[in-house]
């Protein structure tokens, strides 16, 4: 139903835009708000499933990343990743094990990016190895909450670019809460935004503010 187009050269303006279009009887049509595309509505109650904010080219939107984890049926683990850099997948479920003490060595993980999308943002490192614990623990993530940060190999949450935009997409499709890295609200006004921002600065910090009862 969705096609995606990337340019990779523009002679006149930014480079590395991406184009979202739906395909319909009477042609393609562009998908204006690609963010209520890219992630269900319906997710609530269920692990697994992380929000993050991405950004393609200039634009911020925000997309669904779904981790599945199991004890691995035949004795050698399956890592699996769908959309996202397999290698990259590896070293977070490593920054897991040794920085937060989650024991993922002997489980499969499957890992899924929702709506067909490959994604090279490094800001839904966060999102992804949140997701994973999600499905590790049984635990969902509360339906209004969103992350944005990459993950350093020593366990800390490192500054991404574009936050300001990044917040302002998630704060515009009925985001509460958002957890970002701490670092990046240095200097940013938060007075203009309504919804709750989390700063932290290592995972455990995150999934203490992600699963917290």
């Amino acid at each position: 139903m969705y096609r995606i187009l990337r340019s990779i050269k523009n002679r006149f303006v930014s480079t590395s835009e991406l184009g979202i279009y739906e395909m319909r009887q009477e042609g393609l049509r562009e998908v204006e708000n690609p963010s209520e595309m890219l992630f269900s509505q319906d997710h609530e109650g269920l692990s697994g499933v992380a929000i993050a904010s991405a950004i393609e080219g200039i634009r911020p939107f925000l997309i669904e990343t779904q981790a599945l984890v199991s004890s691995a049926a035949y004795g050698m683990p399956q890592r699996s990743s769908t959309g996202f850099d397999l290698r990259r997948l590896n070293m977070l479920l490593a920054v897991l094990e040794k920085r937060a003490g989650f024991k993922l060595a002997q489980k499969d993980v499957f890992l899924n990016i929702a709506g067909g999308l490959r994604v090279n943002d490094p800001a839904i490192d966060m999102a992804v190895i949140s997701a994973i614990l999600s499905s590790n623990l049984d635990i969902a993530i509360e339906k209004q909450v969103c992350t944005a940060g990459e993950v350093g190999l020593s366990g800390e949450i490192r500054p991404i670019h574009r936050i300001e935009q990044r917040i302002l997409e998630a704060e515009k499709l009925g985001f509460k809460k958002m957890v970002v890295p701490a670092y990046n609200l240095k200097g940013l006004s938060l007075k203009n935004i309504q919804m709750e921002i989390i700063p932290v600065k290592r995972v455990e910090e995150a999934f203490k503010a992600l699963f917290k009862k």
